[in-house]
């Protein structure tokens, strides 16, 4: 059964869904969970965009050792020397260029002809050939370009020294039928195709991404690229996971395979969601929460009687138990401790451990029954660091449906603890007013969304707030038993983050670059 590669690019092109902007700490971290999943190659950033995206990508080079970290290029000399400088250090570094080949681009964008577009890669190709071993290239919106072109540019690349010739769907136009007989008149036609790997990368606009990823696999494609939870660009990239599972589920008929650590795939999907603040839809399949869900009484019935009536795929396998969690406020740290090694936290510092057992013992004290989604719930709230210029020491809400609510917020600060009270045209509304009026802060609420983590009425509620000041922006996220106060972590969690942009501007910035 052959091996199909898969190349992640949650931090490149995932990076591009609006509204997203991890910084270094938030991609090492991805990264790390990335290479825990068993992806061939990551896909870091695109470091000419700016030196901090620069920076995130050489963070991440130095911190995977077990898989390939590339940057992304444009067909510049300038752009290949920022990823060579960007992938100093790591272990297994390469590099991804990309042109746009198809007319629309050609006439529109670049103003190039055909033979300009084929001596511009073909340069680009070979400058890289100085400093990188694996160099993939992408004709950008492969799927509308001509096919005895595209056969010519495959052609240029490989004679060039790329070793990966990768056909993007660029703006998710293309049928799975068509874009599978891309791969198959590639095969037939380009003189040395055997001595590279073909790769698919596919848009889902049409709602045909992972359809057609699928499609190149059965026509010759020896890699798919895409995203965890299928986020990226417009209407996202194809979800990897998807693939992943169609593979392993539907073996007999793909004949195909990936050698991904499927049991991560439940927490790498929760960890993107957390950092990057994009809700995965219930119904979203794979891991959406109503994946393994059954409410309709004859599924129930025969889901009771025989799993498999029902379930194609196992809860267990993308790593989701079916037990709760048998903590409680009586638990002890080594017993704590234990659970988190249990649900893959084991890497996690003394420093660490010993603030989320204290946020458990919190938590099981307030709550009857604490579930694994509770605990990892805790955890992600604050796996990443952000230097805490403010810190939420206490708050107390009155509200009467009759009266204007009011919030009394305390905050701890690097001058010490500050008090303030506010009216607000809502709980809400009075609790960030305050906080407002205590840090000096002028901001802009952009977005803000209150999610369930767990079941019952005490359940934890997380909160996702997205603050913006001025051209910069920031998202914040707090965890609580009581939505007000997840409400305020979020806030004053979104304020640090901005204040910690503000304090370092260059490394935020992005160019508005349209990439594949």
């Amino acid at each position: 059964m052959r091996k199909i590669y898969i190349f992640d690019t949650t931090l490149r092109d995932g990076e591009q869904s609006p509204g997203v902007n991890l910084n270094t700490q938030e991609k090492v971290e991805i990264a790390l969970q990335l290479e825990k999943l068993g992806v061939d190659r990551i896909e870091a950033g695109f470091p000419a965009a700016s030196p901090g995206d620069l920076a995130a990508v050489n963070a991440v080079a130095k911190a995977v050792k077990n898989a390939t970290v590339i940057g992304l290029a444009r067909s510049r000399e300038q752009d290949i020397d920022a990823v060579k400088e960007a992938l100093k250090g790591a272990e297994d570094p390469g590099i991804h260029l990309f042109l746009a080949t198809s007319p629309i681009h050609r006439q529109h964008k670049l103003r190039m002809d055909k033979d300009q577009v084929l001596e511009t890669a073909d340069r680009a190709i070979r400058y890289a050939k100085q400093y990188f071993d694996k160099i993939e290239f992408s004709p950008e919106d492969a799927g509308r370009t001509e096919l005895d072109y595209l056969c010519q540019v495959a052609e240029m690349a490989i004679n060039a020294g790329a070793t990966v010739v990768n056909i993007p769907d660029t703006v998710g136009y293309m049928t799975p039928q068509e874009f599978g007989n891309i791969f198959k008149v590639l095969k037939e036609k380009v003189p040395g195709i055997e001595r590279i790997q073909l790769s698919a990368h596919c848009h889902d606009d049409l709602g045909m991404a992972t359809a057609n990823a699928l499609a190149a696999i059965l026509n010759g494609a020896d890699q798919v690229e895409g995203t965890i939870n299928g986020i990226g660009e417009r209407a996202g990239n194809t979800a990897l996971e998807e693939v992943a599972l169609t593979l392993a589920t539907r073996a007999e008929f793909f004949q195909a395979t990936t050698t991904l650590n499927l049991k991560e795939i439940a927490r790498t999907s929760r960890l993107v969601s957390k950092l990057t603040g994009m809700v995965v839809p219930g119904n979203k399949a794979i891991v959406g929460a109503n994946a393994f869900a059954h409410e309709s009484g004859i599924h129930q019935d025969g889901v009771l009687k025989e799993k498999t009536t029902y379930e194609i795929i196992s809860p267990e396998t993308i790593g989701l138990r079916d037990s709760k969690l048998v903590l409680g406020k009586h638990s002890g740290r080594h017993a704590f401790r234990e659970k988190l090694i249990d649900l893959g936290y084991e890497q996690l510092t003394e420093d660490q451990v010993n603030a989320a057992f204290g946020k458990f013992k919190d938590l099981a004290d307030r709550k009857k029954n604490v579930s694994d989604e509770d605990i990892r719930a805790l955890l992600e709230e604050k796996l990443v660091e952000t230097p805490e210029v403010f810190a939420l020491e206490k708050l107390v809400v009155s509200f009467d449906s009759h009266a204007t609510p009011t919030a009394t917020v305390t905050l701890k600060t690097q001058q010490g603890i500050v008090k303030k009270e506010s009216e607000g045209n809502g709980s809400v509304d009075a609790i960030y007013q305050a906080i407002d009026a205590l840090t000096g802060e002028t901001v802009e609420l952009d977005d803000y969304t209150i999610k369930s983590v767990t079941d019952g009425t005490d359940a934890l509620g997380e909160v996702h707030v997205v603050l913006k000041q001025g051209d910069t922006s920031a998202q914040g996220r707090g965890v609580s038993t009581d939505i007000l106060e997840a409400s305020a972590r979020a806030y004053v969690d979104a304020l640090n983050r901005l204040i910690d942009k503000r304090n370092a501007p260059a490394r935020n910035k992005r160019d508005n670059v349209t990439l594949i």
